[in-house]
């Protein structure tokens, strides 16, 4: 692989002194163990990804990516949804519940061109990275080469390292999104790939049928493909490249991510296949009840940390997990322990890390 990606260096949170401590600075802290429910676990995993006792989260972060997709000419858009550059679109003008949930949250929402097929106008939120305007048909060859594969993990880690903050809501939208991150993690998981196809119970079956015709005649055509990025270059969307760049940066920089829908979760897998620690430092979110979505979290034997029901566009949970997120972490810094502030890391580890 190249450089780029080797350098990315991720620790493990893995700390059992650190953990100890923890869960006894929430034993103390709540009215009996276990009360808050998940809220406990998940504060015991951020104080890990922080390194620290006290962690604290600041300048929230929302990247969403779009681009096009070469599997869109064969007719897989559902009929509801928006074109590319509309979405893109309605959203920086605050015309999606996403982007009213994030401004009320506190979140800076960018939205990043990663490839779409169209131009928008300049926008404060708009970030231009584009490879090209959209991906080919991977029915017919690859949806893009191996060159502008690497060319998008750069431009993503490039983002990551630009970002403010310490938390990374991430989602990836466009037409034929779902259906290439589909293909790319059909493949470097050994699932089936109707099983992150189906939508449920109700699905059209006309429409699900055209769609495992296109799935698996793009299978096909690539069936000796099984290199990370290769797979990558041969099925996937610019926007899951962006995201596995920024996901290693983020990583790296022992900074949270909310990974946000089945894109987001293409761009995870390739992103383990790189450096495995990465999903250390995620939490899952979810926007839609696709039933894809719920094999894709399986994968990773992760829930999403909200189920709202919602049919939504991806990265609409993350905006709306934040604040247990955000309150999780408070449960170890910002509830009272008296006069003492006490220690940002257990003694035993302190004598040996700086604390920051």
């Amino acid at each position: 692989m190249n450089a780029p990606l080797n350098r990315s260096l991720i620790a493990p949170t893995s700390s059992p002194r650190l953990e100890r401590a923890l869960l006894d600075k929430l034993a103390g802290r709540s009215e009996r163990i276990g009360s808050l429910g998940e809220l406990e676990p998940l504060a015991v995993r951020i104080g890990l990804m922080q390194n620290t006792l006290k962690p604290r989260f600041r300048d929230p972060q929302l990247v969403v990516f779009a681009a096009d997709h070469g599997l869109a000419v064969d007719g897989i858009r559902p009929p509801q949804r928006m074109l590319t550059h509309e979405l893109a679109r309605q959203l920086l003008e605050a015309r999606l519940p996403m982007a009213v949930f994030a401004r009320m949250q506190g979140i800076r929402m960018t939205v990043v061109d990663a490839g779409m097929a169209d131009n928008l106008p300049a926008h404060e939120r708009l970030l231009v990275r584009k490879i090209a305007h959209g991906t080919r048909n991977s029915r017919v060859g690859q949806a893009m080469t191996v060159d502008q594969a690497h060319a998008a993990i750069r431009a993503g880690m490039e983002i990551g390292d630009a970002l403010p903050g310490n938390v990374l809501l991430c989602a990836g939208v466009g037409v034929g999104a779902r259906e290439s991150a589909a293909l790319v993690l059909s493949r470097l998981s050994i699932t089936p790939i109707r099983d992150l196809l189906v939508a449920g119970p109700h699905m059209n079956a006309d429409q699900f049928a055209l769609l495992m015709t296109i799935a698996q005649s793009a299978q096909s055509r690539h069936r000796e493909v099984n290199d990370p990025v290769e797979v990558l270059a041969a099925f996937g969307g610019f926007e899951i490249a962006m995201m596995v760049g920024l996901m290693l940066v983020a990583a790296g920089k022992r900074q949270l991510l909310m990974v946000d829908g089945m894109p987001a979760l293409a761009a995870l897998m390739l992103a383990t296949r790189i450096a495995s620690p990465v999903t250390d430092y995620c939490v899952f979110c979810r926007s839609d009840q696709h039933q894809g979505l719920d094999q894709a979290l399986a994968l990773f034997r992760a829930s999403a940390l909200l189920e709202l029901g919602m049919d939504s566009t991806d990265g609409t949970g993350a905006t709306l997990a934040w604040p247990l997120v955000n309150n999780a972490a408070a449960l170890l810094t910002d509830v009272p322990e008296g006069d003492e502030p006490g220690p940002t890391l257990p003694q035993s580890i302190d004598d040996d890390i700086p604390a920051d």
